[in-house]
Order: structure tokens, then C-alpha cells, then sequence
């Protein structure tokens, strides 16, 4: 029979691990470009970060920022658009 001591011990090892373990898996929140000034502007599906940009400038002009950057793992994939 196991001592209480290891019971306890087994137990917070088995209580950290379920308090880590989501906090560590959980996905990246988006940061901003590099510079200060920049504010999500909401974000949508595009073939690349250059196409995301290019069509987004507009957008930004129309409401006042001079640039645009978007954030995203390559591809066609979401990206995160940011203006300033």
C-alpha cells in the first residue's frame, strides 16, 4: 500500500501536468508587426501575405492608415490583417 506522502505527490504531479498541458497546447494569438502603432484589422482567406496586402491597402487608405501588413503561415491560408 502506497504512503499518503506519495499519494499527495502522485496527485499535484497528475494536477500540474492537467493545468500545463492545455495552456501550452493552446494556438498563438497574433502579434504585432514589428513598430508601434499597429491595430487588427480583421482577416480573411488569401492565396498569399502579397495578395492579402495588396488588396487590404485600399481598405486602410479608405479608413485613414498608410500600411497594411498581414500575418499569416504562407499560402493560401487566413491571415491576420494589421494596419497603421
Amino acid at each position: 500500500m502506497k504512503s499518503w506522502r506519495s499519494r499527495i505527490t502522485a496527485g499535484l504531479v497528475v494536477g500540474a501536468a492537467a493545468i500545463a498541458i492545455p495552456l501550452t497546447a493552446t494556438s498563438a494569438v497574433a502579434s504585432p508587426p514589428p513598430g508601434s502603432g499597429w491595430h487588427v484589422a480583421g482577416g480573411m482567406t488569401y492565396d498569399s501575405k502579397g495578395q492579402c496586402e495588396a488588396e487590404e491597402l485600399s481598405n486602410a487608405q479608405h479608413n485613414g492608415y498608410d500600411e497594411v501588413w498581414c500575418d499569416g503561415p504562407g499560402g493560401r491560408a487566413e491571415y491576420t490583417v494589421w494596419v497603421r
